[in-house]
């Protein structure tokens, strides 16, 4: 919602307005200083959209400001030229409403289309999130790389590296949802208030690190003949793709990374198809060198990748864990009922290169039990399931 600043307003004031924590209104304007405020500057006021009203006969302005339980200077705020002493019956007013629902529908097909507009629709109500592309997709759609969050503690989430594991993006996409919602209506998450989390953590999300591939999954091959020629063939001759978890050239991105990747390419295909082909070499997809050039750059204290299914979360590799990983695993598994599995036999993940060359916690959280792709139907038990590990890789 914007507004306009008059003589003497300030941040704080609005603050206090809008009962806003006054750090959220600073981080919604970060191209103003705060110190030196000019008249008709534009400052965007996170957590509200505006509503139209038409004054009706015996309204007042403290009397409308009553019924939507706003100050009055709400409404002057939004109507500079409202005049208290003649409000004319049929004026048409600005009025300030509280968000307090979800913008993002998690229960549904959720396509790269579909997260691009619920990120849009987020940015317009909660301005202080950052969005910074990390870099483009075969298909050169944006990743998109959303970051939220004032402290030194810098963890990241990221989901849907494999294109049938859509679902994580809706779930962590709600999450992001619920967790604004929380920080601009002062409120609590299962009894955590969340503005310490967003002062004490600089959290990073990736929600859909495959958009290719999640879009064959969901909507069928792209229309150019050769591309779709290539990946029916790759499918086996099919055109269902429900199965298929790589990109859009037939390569696994979780077996992209360079930890280990030769033992990994040893036991797996050697030529593109719907899952488990690691490529000619380590990070020869635009895919995962956005993800490894992220994670270079940001220098992430912690890691989750969440993936599906399985309701376990693996949190080793190779010993090379820090001895604090096995505590936060521990918290996750209580929070979640999923269980902690140390290491498998699996290399050249995303979290295993994490923990390799960073030597800090990485987790692979699996979501869910069934067969990949889930159904949507299971979406609200996985959400519960996970918001104890989102919200506790934020707390811990």
């Amino acid at each position: 919602m914007e507004i306009f600043v008059r003589p003497g307003d300030s941040f704080w004031y609005y603050s206090q307005v809008f009962n806003l924590p006054f750090q959220l209104i600073l981080d919604s304007n970060r191209n103003l200083n705060a110190q030196t405020l000019m008249p008709n500057q534009p400052v965007q006021i996170p957590g509200y959209v505006t509503s139209q009203y038409t004054v009706q006969r015996g309204d007042t302005v403290w009397s409308i400001a009553q019924r939507i339980n706003m100050p009055m200077d709400a409404l002057f705020l939004l109507n500079p030229v409202l005049n208290p002493y003649v409000l004319q019956v049929g004026l048409r007013l600005r009025l300030p409403v509280r968000v307090t629902w979800r913008v993002v529908n998690g229960e549904q097909d959720y396509d790269y289309r579909t997260m691009v507009q619920d990120i849009r629709s987020l940015q317009a109500i909660y301005p202080f999130i950052a969005n910074k592309p990390i870099g483009n997709s075969v298909l050169e759609k944006e990743i998109p790389g959303l970051t939220i969050g004032n402290g030194q503690k810098r963890v990241h989430f990221n989901a849907s590296f494999h294109a049938n594991e859509w679902i994580t993006t809706s779930v962590v996409m709600t999450f992001l949802n619920d967790y604004l919602l929380s920080l601009t209506n002062n409120g609590a998450i299962r009894g955590l208030y969340t503005l310490p989390l967003y002062n004490q953590t600089n959290l990073n999300i990736v929600p859909m690190v495959n958009p290719d591939g999640v879009d064959l999954v969901l909507n069928g091959p792209p229309e150019d003949e050769t591309i779709r020629n290539k990946l029916i063939e790759w499918n086996g001759g099919s055109t269902d793709f429900s199965g298929w978890k790589a990109n859009i050239n037939g390569v696994d991105l979780n077996d992209q990374f360079p930890a280990e990747w030769e033992r990994e390419r040893e036991r797996n295909p050697k030529t593109p198809g719907p899952r488990d082909y690691g490529g000619q070499s380590p990070l020869s997809e635009p895919e995962s060198i956005a993800m490894a050039d992220l994670t270079v750059e940001r220098d992430f204290a912690r890691v989750l990748a969440f993936h599906t299914q399985g309701q376990v979360i693996y949190w080793g590799f190779m010993g090379l864990e820090p001895p604090e990983t096995e505590h936060l695993v521990n918290e996750f598994a209580r929070v979640s009922g999923y269980e902690p599995v140390q290491t498998i036999e699996s290399y050249a993940g995303y979290k295993d290169w994490f923990i390799q060359d960073w030597r800090r916690p990485g987790f692979t959280v699996e979501l869910g039990l069934g067969t990949n792709p889930l159904p949507i139907s299971q979406f609200g038990e996985i959400y519960e399931e996970a918001l104890g590990i989102f919200l506790s890789a934020l707390y811990m």
